[in-house]
């Protein structure tokens, strides 16, 4: 099984806007925290979100968390 790429070891955290955003799951995109089609050729799919509302949002940035696409404090034990 292929491991992400870690983009960074903390969370992106962003003001969103409600709307449909794709979390990368790679690592790989250069927008990061989403998807700009990098994933082409591996494994991964980018993560569809939907926001209904606007909220400040922790977007996992290590791509190893247990609750894609939200932080959970993962990046502190890699």
């Amino acid at each position: 099984m292929e491991k992400p790429t870690i983009a960074q070891k903390s969370p992106f955290v962003m003001d969103m806007k409600p709307g449909t955003y794709y979390w990368c799951a790679c690592g790989k995109s250069k927008n990061q925290p989403f998807c700009d089609g990098s994933h082409q050729g591996t494994s991964f799919q980018p993560k569809e979100v939907v926001i209904d509302e606007q909220k400040t949002v922790a977007w996992c940035g290590c791509k190893h968390t247990k609750k894609p696409p939200f932080c959970d404090g993962t990046h502190q034990n890699i």
